[in-house]
């Protein structure tokens, strides 16, 4: 770990960040509706609050003019009556709730306990209580109800009867035509007030259903793109962190987890970065892209050291976010991941794709010299008579059919239409080809032999098949050659050599078997392994180097992989090629090694 001293000033500072999570989900709202249902819980919530605090501030004023004598107002009983109804109406729990799921206005039997009983007892207190309190103004309550939570053209018609109560009450207290005129003046105002009230009450409402369809719908899009995002990321070859200011990585696609351990994979995330010493060398790499923030753009590379003394390779490119409501210049930070060995690879595909196709045309042109100066050294070499005509004319056969031998490599990989592999019994095959393989070297095929087999070699006749898609010269071929080159650079040993079928311990759902050839040689460096796979790379001098690369591109033809790797020294077979297939979907279960 980095020490304290430089981790104070290191990126991973003390400021707490947090990463937002889209929780949106669709909502659909009726064309026929002012509210969403999330807003219209809520404002009749209020509506119901408001009506009981009106309820409970009217039973003051009759306890207040209960208290200075005058207990004779005529309005008392109306009032009670009112706020019983009221206070009921709001502690009763039906009422706090929604009667359905998606309801978005107000039911008849709501409508008529809440608006129409307002309107009612509103117009009996002004015909009670006639000049002594106006009581116009309470109208309101039940217009701007109606207009937030009823259809438009119910609110205007609420509006409408708290107009006509006016009318009615104006002409009843008019005693001559002159306090009718301005009576009715006066209410014509207050009435065209309500209907202005209901109208943009309603509009009102309108236009905040509107934005909140429209907020539900982009938040489903933000929700949706996210889920792409994720999924996107999940998929990709390349390997994606991301990380905090306190180094918690807070997402971390399966690629990256894979390439931070040695063989299985990290934790889900969050987990924290630093602590672990392996992960040492990529905290430090994002220590120095947050001083040099274009320098970590432009990638660097490093080696990981994990437990059991396997190494990683990794080339990491870092980006960061910026905050723009805080002081600190960085907020996350986004860590792209790639395995040196791929991307190697790569580049090595990449340069030798355009020699592959010259070598096939070369190999094509090469073929029929070839067959006349075999032709022309066989005839020369029936006249041969001195002994140095007979070693020269050897020497030309011997490397006239090692030229064939490439030649015919070459073409085996060479691109071309080629009908479909048969199904074989993988078990079956790989047993036939060791053992022919042991008499073909002369190496007794036993126990006390050097070559040890671990394939099921005694599961029950017809049971415990494993079906695979591979041509058998094909696998033939690559067997040989791993065989061949386990046998070179073994140790000559019984057991020195073993070859075993297995399913891949995490993938056994997903229908895959490695085929492995093991030996226990000198480790492989590090410098070797990277060009085992490349054409014409042999580290022996008479070698043509195009075993491997010749495995690797029939494997590839039939779907499978090849690979190699290197086991920690407690283990006798260190130097492992494996190759991992994918099984038919008939094939039967084999027990795990």
């Amino acid at each position: 770990m980095l020490d304290d001293a430089q981790s104070g000033l290191s990126w991973f500072g003390t400021l707490d960040d947090s990463v937002l999570q889209d929780t949106a989900t669709s909502d659909t709202t009726p064309p026929d509706t002012n509210v969403g249902a999330g807003t219209f819980l809520r404002t009749y919530r209020a509506f119901l609050s408001a009506r009981a605090l009106l309820a409970i501030v009217m039973l003051l004023l009759l306890a207040g003019n209960w208290l200075i004598g005058n207990r004779t107002s005529a309005w008392v009983p109306v009032t009670l009556v009112y706020a019983a109804t009221t206070l009921l109406l709001w502690l009763w729990p039906s009422q706090r709730k929604l009667r359905h799921p998606r309801q978005r206005k107000l039911s008849k039997r709501q409508a008529l306990s809440t608006v129409g009983l307002d309107l009612l007892f509103f117009s009996v207190l002004q015909y009670v209580t006639i000049s002594n309190v106006n009581t116009t103004a309470l109208l309101v309550l039940p217009v701007l109800m109606a207009g937030i939570l009823l259809p438009r053209l119910v609110s205007l018609g609420v509006a409408a009867a708290a107009t006509i109560n006016l009318l009615a009450e104006a002409w009843v207290q008019s005693t001559d035509l002159s306090s009718l005129t301005s009576m009715l003046t006066q209410t014509g105002l207050t009435g065209f007030g309500l209907f202005a009230i209901a109208a943009l009450s309603s509009e009102l409402s309108s236009r905040l259903a509107n934005e909140e369809r429209s907020a539900r719908g982009s938040m489903e899009l933000a929700r949706q793109q996210a889920q792409l995002n994720r999924l996107v990321i999940e998929e990709m070859s390349e390997g994606v962190l991301v990380l905090d200011r306190q180094g918690c990585v807070r997402t971390a696609n399966p690629a990256a987890r894979r390439l931070l351990s040695s063989h299985a994979q990290t934790s889900a995330p969050p987990f924290q970065l630093r602590g672990v010493p392996a992960w040492i060398p990529l905290v430090q790499a994002i220590e120095q892209a947050m001083a040099s923030p274009v320098q970590g753009e432009r990638g660097q590379e490093l080696q990981l050291l994990f437990d059991d003394q396997t190494t990683r390779d990794l080339r990491i490119r870092t980006r960061f976010t910026r905050n723009q409501s805080s002081r600190s210049a960085e907020d996350m930070c986004v860590v792209w991941l790639e395995d040196l060995r791929l991307v190697r690879a790569r580049q090595r595909q990449d340069k030798l794709a355009a020699m592959g196709r010259m070598s096939a045309g070369i190999a094509h042109e090469i073929r029929n010299p070839l067959a006349a100066i075999a032709q022309a050294n066989a005839l020369l070499a029936e006249d041969a008579t001195d002994p140095t005509q007979v070693r020269l004319t050897t020497m030309v056969k011997d490397n006239v059919n090692r030229l064939k031998h490439i030649v015919d490599d070459i073409l085996a990989v060479s691109p071309g239409a080629r009908p479909p592999a048969p199904v074989i019994d993988l078990i079956a095959t790989t047993e036939q080809i060791c053992l022919d393989w042991c008499r073909t070297q002369g190496l007794p095929a036993s126990t006390e032999g050097v070559l040890h087999m671990d394939v099921c070699a005694d599961r029950p006749p017809g049971e415990g098949a494993i079906s695979v898609r591979f041509e058998p010269e094909h696998l033939q071929r690559v067997l040989i050659n791993l065989l061949d080159n386990a046998l070179r650079h073994g140790s000559q040993a019984p057991g020195a050599i073993e070859a075993r079928i297995q399913y891949m311990p995490a993938a056994i759902g997903h229908g895959l078997v490695v085929l492995s050839i093991s030996s226990d040689g000198d480790p492989i460096t590090a410098e070797t392994e990277r060009s085992l796979f490349e054409p014409f790379f042999s580290t022996r001098s008479r070698g043509s180097g195009l075993g491997l690369y010749i495995s690797r591109e029939l494997c590839e033809r039939h779907g499978a992989n090849i690979d190699y790797r290197l086991h920690p020294p407690p283990l006798r077979h260190r130097n492992e090629f494996f190759i991992t297939m994918p099984i038919e979907s008939n094939s039967c279960s084999l027990p795990s090694a």
